[in-house]
């Protein structure tokens, strides 16, 4: 029998990793995504933390919406940019996240399972994640 927390994290990892579970076996994309099994927000801000490194192309340590491909739209990174300079840092990333993460975890458990990760608010989180 599946756990609870197993199937929402095989669901987080699937949407996740995408081809790369299936290049990678789903073992080690589990393990990479929640190491210790427990699904909660310092993890959800570590694979950010990875992705946006990854998305920074120049390295000059922002986010432009053509860098975001897609994670959010003009109008929520204008909200989520506060000095309004049309990109993102990495802190201001991680903010927007954690805010999304708590909105996905209306059971404030500090962790989400596969029911949250379907919501919108779930499903927002994860846009940010892949």
């Amino acid at each position: 029998m599946i756990s609870r927390r197993s199937l929402a994290l095989t669901l987080a990892v699937a949407v996740l990793s995408g081809s790369a579970l299936a290049a990678s076996g789903s073992g080690s994309a589990l393990k990479m995504l929640d190491p210790d099994n427990d699904g909660n927000l310092a993890e959800a801000k570590k694979a950010a933390a990875d992705l946006f490194a990854k998305l920074d192309p120049d390295h000059d340590g922002t986010l432009d919406i053509r860098e975001l491909r897609g994670r959010l739209t003009a109008k929520e990174l204008a909200k989520a940019d506060p000095d309004h300079d049309g990109t993102l840092t990495l802190d201001e990333y991680l903010a927007v996240v954690e805010q999304r993460f708590k909105a996905a975890d209306p059971d404030n458990d500090g962790t989400l399972d596969a029911k949250e990760l379907k919501s919108r608010a779930g499903r927002a989180l994860l846009r940010l994640l892949k």
